[in-house]
């Protein structure tokens, strides 16, 4: 299992920045993500990035606004998050993907809540 710890959520103005942290420990990995869930609606995908290689996914939500990144030697991803929306409202969770071969979220963090005032 891998533990998932997350940091950097808060409340901010549109127009802002935030900086999410993830920090896992535990066993290796596949992928890590970040997903996002606003009140009333349903957990959705924010951004990936490949362990291994560095490769990464975006959300067309999120494209050009938000940069996901990883620091091997520390075990933690970052979410960059610019120009946020009061839209972008949402407790945010980081995932570990354990397996190339399947395709499923392992382990959850604990959620961070950013919240984005007009």
């Amino acid at each position: 299992q891998v533990q998932l710890a997350e940091s950097g959520g808060g409340l901010v103005q549109a127009g802002a920045s935030l900086r999410l942290s993830c920090a896992a420990s535990g066993r290796t990995f596949y992928r890590m993500g970040w997903f996002r869930q606003a009140p009333g609606k349903e957990r959705a995908f924010v951004a990936s990035i490949n362990w291994s290689d560095g490769n990464t996914y975006y959300a067309d939500s999120v494209k050009g606004r938000f940069t996901i990144s990883r620091d091997n030697a520390k075990n933690t991803v970052v979410l960059q998050m610019n120009s946020l929306k009061p839209e972008d409202t949402a407790v945010y969770y980081c995932a570990a993907r354990r397996l190339a071969t399947i395709v499923r979220y392992d382990d959850w963090g604990q959620g961070t809540q950013v919240t984005v005032s007009s």
